[in-house]
């Protein structure tokens, strides 16, 4: 018995006015700002950032290094403190050697990623997914440790700072609040737009930049009368370290102090992977960005410790960095000199917070490529009206958030966690850009100009690499292990959950080989007759499977056939203004594929598009609109059926079709969702 037709409308749904929006929609605006408009041409212009604005963004992680990076391996130069010069010069020649690497992965692959597209693309996609794991986690720690420490460099200048930080206000330690209302205001304002968190972090960057080139260029400039001293002892050090520990014990001593000193370089990739929110010409943007970097992370860095022995700081204890002692020696003695270290201080203090930005930018964009590639859920390269990552943010936000709270807010316990995966990912890059020049030597006669650089960063990052594994993995590195393993298991099954789909739906492809061919023929639509609005998603037999499965069900109902699709604008394919327009020319395309078809077997057809950055709320408005200018639409779109489903198959795949269902049952709108099953 065939079923019989469903109940159609017998007037349009009577739209109205637009009702004003609710009380959550209008603090969502106040809070997020209202929607970007993406036929606004000047629109990427607006949220790209200009060089000096990207290395406020992203610089700013390798410069709060200098905070705890120079310290930690001037510190573990003991007794040997002559060795600080070499140690200064090997610092700033690092800093040099792994940015220009860098600088080489940006001409290469100018769309961003760094290290995880490298390894992807050049070692292949197993050892991509490692490297694109380690970073995860690495910047998920890096931001709760740049908080952390932010939040110990504040109380530690504050009167009585100690005191306050151990203040229990609703069951937890004072510092420990101020740190999560800080990640949180991070996480508003990277919901917001990048380019606005980044105009609001500026001024912090900018006192840093100040305060710390007078204290060092103070703090050397006074000593430029010792540099003969100076000599005399570093050489008369020399002499005494070589006899007693012999050049063998010498070098591993020094080796060590620079491998443990190696958070100095954490922050060095994030320009390559934070290279999408660049204005154009992008690959110039990120290299001056890169220089910008390297040259105030390399003055900073070695610039610091050349002071720490010329003024012979020394650590004393936890609650007093060098860096402090360092400001108070050069300044202290000043007119108003408690005021200026105070505020040198403070300025590196917030400098760790604005460090966290970092992570808010690399991560999402790091996380859209894994997602284009199936290791991550493709929601995850989803942009939001604001054109910013919101899906990749949460989870970044909520994943720092939680570390923060369950280490409350120790630094030490999150360092030891995050210092192997940076230097695991620039060790993977460094081979796979060797890999490259290596293999395209016949392409490239000047190719031995190229590899060199990236055979000696490769060398210092395996260094810094294996003497930190051999002192922190048992010291709490072997949880970082046990993380990125476990993550990359489960982007492992993430992968092959949507390989095993998409070869099970390629089956229903076999149909379009058995279409018939031909002229197609316009025929008259009339808008007043039933028309069925089907949903689609790209050219493919799933699509012409829907409407014969539509033809089948209801014989002879509807007059009309009209295509939909939402051509959807993510973080791979919005670049500008001329991007949409390649989303648009490629969505009409596949439209009038379907529309020449469906004339071709007799039916009146024509298609819709809207462009957005998000399926069911455009899908939804572009319903509406459909609503008002056919008067009995009954809309349908397929949802994928599996035989024994569990609740991870509705996450990777979005539930699009029920979500919009109820959206348009609210409107007032039919829909029909019909069932595509997944077989096996």
């Amino acid at each position: 018995m065939e079923p019989g037709p469903p109940p159609v409308p017998s007037e349009p749904p009577p739209f109205g006015p637009v009702p004003p929006p609710s009380r959550t929609q209008r603090l969502k605006r106040l809070i997020l700002g209202g929607p970007k408009d993406l036929q606004d041409p000047q629109l990427f212009r607006h949220i790209s950032l200009v060089a000096f604005l990207a290395w406020v963004g992203l610089g700013a992680d390798g410069l709060s290094s200098s905070a705890y990076g120079p310290q930690e391996a001037f510190k573990n130069l003991g007794e040997h403190t002559y060795l600080a010069v070499l140690l200064a010069a090997a610092t700033a020649f690092t800093v040099i050697i792994i940015a220009a690497a860098y600088s080489r992965v940006i001409e290469h692959f100018p769309f961003g990623g760094g290290g995880y597209v490298v390894a992807s693309r050049l070692l292949g996609p197993r050892l991509g997914v490692v490297s694109g794991c380690a970073l995860l986690v690495d910047y998920v720690l890096t931001i709760s440790v740049s908080i952390a420490a932010g939040g110990d460099a504040v109380f530690s200048v504050l009167p009585d700072g100690d005191r306050w930080a151990r203040l229990i206000v609703l069951g937890l330690p004072l510092k420990l609040q101020v740190e999560l209302a800080a990640f949180l205001l991070l996480v508003v304002l990277n919901l917001r737009g990048v380019k606005e968190s980044v105009t609001v972090l500026m001024p912090i960057f900018l006192a840093f930049l100040v305060t710390h080139a007078v204290v060092i260029v103070v703090g050397i400039g006074l000593h430029l009368g010792r540099m003969g001293e100076v000599a005399h002892d570093v050489s008369a050090g020399f002499t005494r370290g070589v006899s007693t520990l012999g050049w063998g014990g010498l070098a591993l001593l020094f080796l060590r102090a620079y491998s443990l000193g190696g958070g100095t370089y954490t922050g060095i990739e994030a320009v390559s992977n934070g290279l999408q929110i660049m204005r154009e010409p992008r690959v110039q943007t990120g290299k001056r960005t890169m220089a910008y970097m390297a040259v105030s992370l390399a003055i900073t860095a070695s610039g610091i410790i050349l002071c720490y022995l010329l003024l012979d700081v020394r650590y004393v204890d936890d609650n007093h960095t060098m860096n402090s002692l360092l400001a108070m020696r050069v300044l202290g003695s000043w007119p108003m000199g408690k005021a200026l270290v105070f505020i040198t201080l403070m300025s590196e203090a917030l400098l760790l917070f604005v460090a966290a930005q970092a992570g808010f930018i690399d991560v999402p964009r790091v996380m859209a490529n894994m997602a284009h590639d199936s290791w991550f859920p493709h929601r995850f390269s989803a942009l939001s009206d604001r054109f910013t990552m919101q899906n990749g943010v949460l989870l970044i936000g909520g994943a720092g958030f939680f570390m923060l709270l369950y280490t409350r807010g120790a630094v030490d316990a999150l360092v030891v966690m995050y210092s192997i995966n940076v230097f695991l990912t620039f060790s993977l890059t460094q081979a796979g850009m060797t890999r490259y020049w290596f293999t395209t030597r016949k392409q490239h006669s000047d190719w031995k100009s190229h590899i060199w650089i990236h055979l000696v960063g490769g060398a210092l990052c395996v260094t810094i690499l294996v003497i930190t594994v051999a002192e922190k993995f048992g010291e709490g590195g072997w949880l970082t292990a046990v993380a990125t393993g476990a993550l990359i298991a489960l982007c492992m099954a993430i992968k092959r959950h949507y390989e095993g789909v998409f070869e099970r739906l390629r089956r229903l492809d076999a149909i379009l080989d058995a279409l018939p061919r031909g002229p197609a023929p316009p025929l008259p639509i009339d808008k007043k007759k039933p028309t069925a609005v089907l949903l689609v998603s790209g050219y493919s037999g799933l699509g012409i499977h829907s409407l014969l499965t539509i033809l089948k069900l209801f014989p002879r109902v509807f007059h009309n056939v009209l295509f939909m699709t939402v051509g959807v604008v993510d973080s791979a394919t919005f670049q500008g203004v001329e991007e949409v327009e390649r989303v648009r020319a490629k969505a009409e395309e596949d439209l009038r594929k379907y529309v020449d078809n469906a004339r071709r077997m007799g039916l009146p057809a024509d298609y819709r598009l809207e462009i957005g950055t998000e399926a069911v709320s455009t899908c939804v408005k572009l319903s509406e609109e459909i609503a008002k200018e056919f008067e009995r639409p009954i809309f349908f779109s397929g949802k994928l059926i599996f035989e024994q489903e569990r609740w991870w198959d509705r996450f990777l795949h979005n539930e699009t079709a029920m979500a919009i269902q109820r959206r348009l049952q609210f409107a007032g709108l039919a829909m029909v969702v019909l069932p595509v099953r997944v077989l096996g």
